[in-house]
């Protein structure tokens, strides 16, 4: 069964780890990666024409103007379900905060419990290398706890940038545009809600808790976000409330 992981790019080409994703589908045939230039202003488009000369495993599509990681992911995701045969398809960061291996234990635990979606969820705990900066953690867990409340999910981790899907939910969830920039993992369970249920959610989606996670500098989410969320969330709930 193929996967079809979509890598939202922007201003990439000095920080890419090649390497790294030339050696997971060596060991991997049945994954593809698909880069999205999202409008870069450095030489990324470049190289990411040449990485996918190289390698059949990896295709790329160019995004113009830059229109932030929501759009570059939502034209991604969409890209992947109409152009290749895969069984699920998902997005992860361009910085590998969450590493390449835990694709592997996503697809495993959408398997076990056929899930339709399965997020990555970065909990500090005994025996984990899941490692975050003490601000960017507590501003994380009031923003969960109020998006929880919210979606009246017991979600722990919204903002986690590695998510894989069932290819039957991408269209649905992707096909229009989002209303909020960087809250667009909280509207993605919104819509989900809105068109399956909120029971649904409950029994088809799960949060994997990672064993490594790393903060990579040069993320393009600032502080100053954190404080437009309240706003943010409004907007979801006024849209996506039955």
């Amino acid at each position: 069964m193929q996967t079809t992981i979509v890598i939202p790019c922007y201003n990439e080409a000095g920080r890419l780890r090649k390497q790294e994703f030339s050696d997971y589908v060596s060991a991997h045939p049945e994954t593809l990666f698909l880069f999205v230039n999202d409008g870069s202003k450095d030489a990324t488009l470049e190289m990411l024409k040449q990485l996918c000369d190289e390698n059949p495993q990896f295709e790329f599509l160019d995004v113009q103007p830059n229109g932030g990681k929501a759009e570059a992911v939502r034209r991604g995701m969409l890209y992947a379900v109409e152009h290749f045969d895969s069984e699920y398809v998902g997005f992860w960061d361009a910085d590998l905060a969450t590493p390449l291996f835990e694709i592997d234990n996503f697809l495993k635990e959408m398997q076990r419990g056929d899930y339709k979606m399965v997020t990555g969820l970065r909990l500090m705990r005994l025996g984990s290398g899941v490692q975050r900066k003490a601000l960017r953690h507590l501003l994380g867990r009031c923003f969960a706890t109020v998006a929880s409340f919210m979606l009246h999910l017991p979600v722990y981790d919204t903002q986690c940038g590695s998510k894989l899907y069932k290819k039957e939910v991408v269209q649905p969830l992707f096909k229009d545009p989002f209303i909020t920039r960087w809250l667009f993992d909280v509207e993605i369970l919104s819509r989900y809600i809105y068109l399956f249920t909120l029971s649904s959610a409950q029994q088809h989606i799960y949060e994997y808790p990672l064993l490594q996670w790393k903060d990579v500098d040069g993320s393009q989410l600032k502080l100053k976000d954190f404080f437009k969320a309240p706003y943010e969330l409004i907007k979801i709930k006024r849209k996506y409330n039955r």
